[in-house]
């Protein structure tokens, strides 16, 4: 169907329908079910310029604006959706990729390092600007200014917020970050347990500053000999200088110390009888 020049790509199937007052899209049939609809953020008909005078990131809504991008100075566009049109083939320098799962960083570098050197004002686009575009301009931050992949999305994310990377394309930048500077600063950490030692010592210490505790098992360890319960040292209640038989030096030193010194019975002498 004929793009419709005010409207803006449906966030679903990324035709040009009404689909926000759910109109039936005119190519697959999609429509947005009333009780699904959501209020939907328009977003600028100028694409966000990532660096200075050079580098423009937008959708394919922004593409289609042949007056904006002349006016802005434009002249190339990349384009990284094999299935989008490129509309003004006479007015603007395209170049197309043409896988659609996989995205090719160097190739797209190559052609933007051209339009560097050229001194030309290039747009990349998708189809809405999320995903595929910023992913390429990412890569192109990583190998031409050296920075990381956090600090390069960090950069784009700040003057395009609505930039959301999908889990395949967030793979493939940790995967051409590698490539580039032999590791990734975005790893994910995946907490493990090993019996070997040997393999435990070779995973990294995330201790934050603790010392480590020596000689801790990492597993329970079962079937093993155990001393018996009647063997088992038993805390001693009384003190280490408790001695059995003492009580009676006890006895002597009270009857010793006491006021009234109690004097044991004679053999001779008959105890009273108290019945």
């Amino acid at each position: 169907m004929r793009k419709r020049e005010r409207e803006n790509p449906c966030d679903v199937c990324g035709h040009y329908h009404k689909y926000e007052e759910g109109e039936v899209c005119g190519v697959c049939g999609h429509r947005v079910a009333a009780a699904l609809a959501r209020p939907i953020q328009q977003s600028s008909a100028f694409p966000s310029e990532i660096v200075k005078d050079f580098l423009y990131l937008g959708s394919y809504d922004n593409a289609s604006r042949r007056e904006i991008l002349k006016t802005l100075g434009i002249t190339h566009v990349l384009n990284t959706v094999p299935t989008c049109q490129n509309l003004y083939k006479n007015s603007f320098t395209y170049h197309c990729l043409q896988d659609n799962k996989s995205l090719q960083f160097d190739e797209a570098i190559q052609f933007l390092e051209k339009c560097d050197k050229d001194k030309a004002r290039v747009l990349v686009h998708c189809m809405l600007g999320k995903n595929r575009s910023p992913a390429i301009v990412i890569a192109y931050l990583m190998k031409c200014k050296g920075w990381r992949f956090l600090q390069s999305y960090q950069w784009v994310k700040d003057r395009r917020p609505m930039v959301e990377l999908s889990p395949a394309i967030h793979q493939q930048l940790l995967e051409y970050e590698r490539k580039l500077f032999g590791s990734s600063e975005a790893m994910t950490l995946q907490l493990s347990i090993s019996h070997d030692s040997a393999a435990s010592e070779s995973l990294p210490s995330f201790g934050f500053g603790f010392p480590k505790a020596a000689d801790i098992s990492s597993a329970p360890m079962f079937n093993q000999p155990t001393s018996s319960i009647l063997e088992r040292s038993i805390p001693n209640a009384f003190g280490n200088d408790f001695v059995f038989g003492a009580e009676r030096n006890i006895e002597q030193r009270m009857m010793e110390t006491s006021a009234f010194v109690i004097v044991p019975p004679n053999a001779s002498e008959t105890p009273m009888d108290s019945s």
